[in-house]
Parts: structure tokens; C-alpha cells; sequence
């Protein structure tokens, strides 16, 4: 078949994919298989070897990353369910104060957090970072939403363990290690430069509060919250006295005054933060000092060992276990892993249907192809998959599914290229990461949760995020030069 045909053969089978889910609603896995189908029968690979290179694609990149990623969330659902995360917002507003807290608190999100599902993430964070928005000042609502929506959109693609830079290690045979290095050096200029420039932006009248923010949303959240705070201090009292009420705690005083013993109470019972967080940063330096053993070539077995992402990450679930029994229970822990297990199991179909494209793509010969097309430069094809994955995203509204797939269409051309995979999975997160708007399950999040108008969201989420997608690629291209 020509060359021609191939491409033609390609791209059809992508758009038909992208049809089905935005048009005719079918579910990401079904679509994509089908269009992995058709790819492999339209290229002439016949039917045993077309189904054949699916399931291959699916088992080997399930090889890769299905433990990791099932690990990953079972960690975050742990600490989800510990408390862990409302804390370490709360610890930061502390530390660094509430002018500061866009950046530390996007940080914290883009980095440490990310073994957390995003929707999990979300739920729990928004409300804090709505309730701590006024204390920045006039912006705060714009800056903490801008901040919100570009931390969690890029710990995803650029953080490990995000389940969709997980994904693209594992497609494209990035060792886990470096991924961690690499995503690190890019994510944390990212979030800072883009949430920079937003500030400014809003400074310049970008914003408009009146139109933007949804005032009777946020007070009504607000006051729910205070009465969940009192309910919580007069609990136990309640339950002593007929009706639920308590002689002498009728008034406003007492009810505050309830709920200050019973939040100093609940605080010294706690484990310490860093207790909590302990397993999961001894996994990621763990992958680290693997990855770095192996960049200088040292052999040291017993560390290679535990350096070994699956070891890692095992080792990290484990101890989350075990500090988080020690302070919420073991009943409790298990309602957080069958959370987990629940979460997990959805992207993980996805990843692995990813691959299977991915594979039927490279049985095609499309590699070769577009090889040829890229072979005088490393900048061209990374610029193209950026592109690919943002005009995905537009279409799709999925970060994930958007940064396999168009990492999946250009994986086979990086070792003909001699381009190093890892700058390919970057540039494909960051293009997926460009116009996330109405069509995305995080942007009505954000709007709701944050009390935002639609077009407040669509300033701090769509704007917000596609400045960091810009922010990143053009970060991403001088590293290129180096690497």
C-alpha cells in the first residue's frame, strides 16, 4: 500500500474515533478499538494479525503501567480519605501566607498530590481554595481558580504518578525515572509562568467580578459550611439529650465554642502531615535514585531494586497503609481502597486501548512514513504532536485520552528520528492540555465548585490552561536542543 494511502488511512481512522464519542456519544474504549480495526483491515494487516496487534498493544502497555497506575490511585484514595489534603492546604496558607498561596498551592497540586484521581482532587480542594480566595484579596477567586485549574491539568500529564504521564511512559517506553526528572523540571516553570501571566492579566482588567464570579453560589456554600463546622462541634452533645439539643447550647456562643474544642481535639489526634505523606515522597525519591543510578551508569543492586517504579510505588502503598491504620482505622482503609480499585479500573481500559491504536498504528508502517517527513529536524514532530493532541482535546474534551492518542500516531517515529521518547510524551501532555472548555468534566468542576460564571471559567480554566499548554511546548522545544 503507498505511503499515500497509509496516511489517509490514518487519519480517517482518528477522525472516527473523535466522531463517535463527540457526535454519536460512544463510549472512548469502544470507539477507539473500532477505529484500531479499521486501521489494521484498511492497511491490508488482515484480520488474525489486525486482532492480534490489538490485544498485543493492550497487554504490553498494561505491562508497563497497570500496576503503577493502580498503586498510584490506591495511594491517593488512602490519603484522600485520611484527610492528608486539607491539612497540607490548610499548612501551606500558614507557612507561606495568602499571598503566595496561587503558587504554593498549585505546586502542591501539580506535584505531590498527583497520585490522587483528579475528580477526587478537586472535590476536596475546591472548597478550600474558595473559602481561602478572599483572604488573597480582590482576585482571589480568578487567581485561585486559574491556579487550580493549571496545577491539576498539568500534575496529570507531566507528574508522576499522574495516570495520564504514567500512560505516556508506558506507551512510549519512557523509564519511569526519567519521566519523574524530566516532568518535574517542566511542570513547576510551567504552573509558575502560567499562573504569572494570568495574574497579570487579571491585574489589566481581565477579569470582571460582577459577570465572572456567581456571588449567591459562594455565599450558600459558605454558610453550609458553617453549619457543618457547628453540627460537627455539638455532635456528640446532640446525641446526649432528647431532640438532639443539650441544655445550655442553644445559643450561637456555645455552638462556636463546641466546635473549637472539638477541631482542637480532632488536631491532636491526628498523625503529623509529613507521617502521612512519607511513603509516598520515599517512592517517588526512590524512582529518582534509580533513574539518576542508571543516567551514571552505578551499580548498586539493592538500591536498582527498590529504585524499580512497580518496588517503588509498592513499597510507598504499603507504608500508606500502615501510617494511615494507625490513625484513621482499618475500616476506613478499606473503604478507601475499594474506592481506589473502583477509580482505577476505567483508566486502565483506556490506557490499554490506547496502546492497542497505538500498536495497529505502528503495524501500519506509519513510523517509517513519517520519518521520513521529520528526519532533518527534532523540533517539527514535536510541534506536530502538540498539535495533534490540542486538536483532539478541542474535540474530545478528554487530557488523557487526547495526550495517548496523539503520542500513540508519533511514537513510531522517535527511534528513526533518534528523538528521545520522553520529549515526545511531554509535548503530547502539553497539547492535550491546550482549550479545555465545556466538553470537559473538569471545566464544569471548576465553574461550580468555585463559583464561577461559565464565562469566569472560561477565562481562568479555558484561557488559564491553554496559556500553561503554550507555556509548556515552548519550554519543552529548547530541551530539545539539549537532550
Amino acid at each position: 500500500m503507498s505511503d499515500i494511502a497509509v496516511l489517509i488511512n490514518t487519519a480517517i481512522a482518528v477522525l472516527a474515533a473523535v466522531l463517535l464519542i463527540v457526535r454519536f456519544r460512544v463510549n472512548p474504549v469502544i470507539a477507539l478499538v473500532l477505529s484500531s480495526v479499521y486501521l489494521g483491515l484498511a492497511v491490508g494487516l488482515g484480520v488474525e494479525k489486525t486482532v492480534k496487534t490489538i490485544t498485543a498493544g493492550f497487554g504490553d502497555i498494561m505491562v508497563d503501567v497497570g500496576l503503577l497506575i493502580a498503586f498510584g490511585v490506591l495511594m491517593g484514595s488512602i490519603l484522600n480519605q485520611s484527610g492528608a489534603i486539607r491539612r497540607l492546604v490548610e499548612h501551606l496558607l500558614q507557612t507561606f501566607g495568602p499571598k503566595r498561596l496561587p503558587y504554593t498551592m498549585g505546586l502542591a497540586i501539580g506535584t505531590v498530590l498527583q497520585s490522587i484521581f483528579l475528580d477526587v482532587l478537586l472535590v476536596i480542594s475546591a472548597p478550600l481554595a474558595r473559602k481561602l480566595a478572599p483572604k488573597i484579596g480582590k482576585l482571589g477567586t480568578a487567581r485561585m481558580a486559574t491556579a487550580m485549574a493549571i496545577a491539576l491539568e498539568c500534575g496529570i500529564v507531566f507528574t508522576v504518578p499522574g495516570v495520564a504521564s504514567l500512560a505516556l511512559a508506558g506507551l512510549l517506553n519512557v523509564p519511569l525515572g526519567k519521566m519523574l526528572l524530566f516532568g518535574l523540571l517542566l511542570v513547576i516553570p510551567t504552573i509558575i509562568i502560567a499562573i504569572a501571566i494570568m495574574t497579570f492579566l487579571f491585574r489589566r482588567g481581565f477579569w470582571n467580578e460582577a459577570k465572572d464570579e456567581d456571588h449567591t453560589f459562594v455565599a450558600e456554600e459558605d454558610r453550609e459550611g458553617e453549619e457543618e463546622e457547628y453540627d460537627g462541634g455539638t455532635a456528640a452533645s446532640a446525641s446526649a439529650a432528647p431532640g438532639g439539643r443539650t441544655p445550655g447550647s442553644d445559643g450561637p456562643g456555645a455552638r462556636k465554642a463546641g466546635a473549637a474544642v472539638a477541631v482542637a481535639e480532632r488536631e491532636e489526634k491526628q498523625a503529623p502531615l509529613i507521617l502521612l505523606f512519607a511513603p509516598l515522597l520515599t517512592a517517588l525519591l526512590l524512582i529518582g535514585a534509580g533513574a539518576i543510578l542508571q543516567i551514571l551508569k552505578i551499580d548498586l543492586p539493592w538500591l536498582q531494586l527498590l529504585g524499580e517504579p512497580v518496588i517503588a510505588l509498592l513499597i510507598g502503598l504499603i507504608g500508606t497503609c500502615l501510617v494511615t491504620r494507625s490513625a484513621i482505622g482499618q475500616k476506613k482503609v478499606e473503604e478507601a481502597i475499594a474506592v481506589g480499585f473502583k477509580e482505577s479500573g476505567q483508566i486502565l481500559i483506556l490506557t490499554g486501548v490506547g496502546g492497542s491504536l497505538a500498536a495497529t498504528v505502528k503495524a501500519a508502517g506509519l513510523g517509517d512514513i513519517l520519518g521520513g517527513f521529520f528526519s532533518a529536524s527534532t523540533v517539527a514532530p514535536l510541534l506536530v504532536v502538540w498539535a495533534i493532541a490540542a486538536v483532539l482535546h478541542i474535540a474530545v474534551g478528554s487530557v488523557t485520552l487526547s495526550a495517548i492518542t496523539a503520542a500513540g500516531l508519533l511514537a513510531p517515529i522517535a527511534p528513526v528520528i533518534g528523538l528521545d521518547p520522553v520529549l515526545l510524551a511531554l509535548s503530547a501532555g502539553a497539547g492535550s492540555l491546550f482549550m479545555v472548555h465545556v466538553t470537559s468534566n473538569t471545566f464544569w468542576l471548576l465553574q461550580s465548585l468555585l463559583g464561577q460564571s461559565v464565562r469566569g471559567a472560561l477565562k481562568s480554566v479555558t484561557v488559564g490552561v491553554s496559556v500553561a499548554s503554550v507555556v509548556a511546548i515552548l519550554l519543552i522545544l529548547p530541551m530539545s536542543l539539549l537532550f
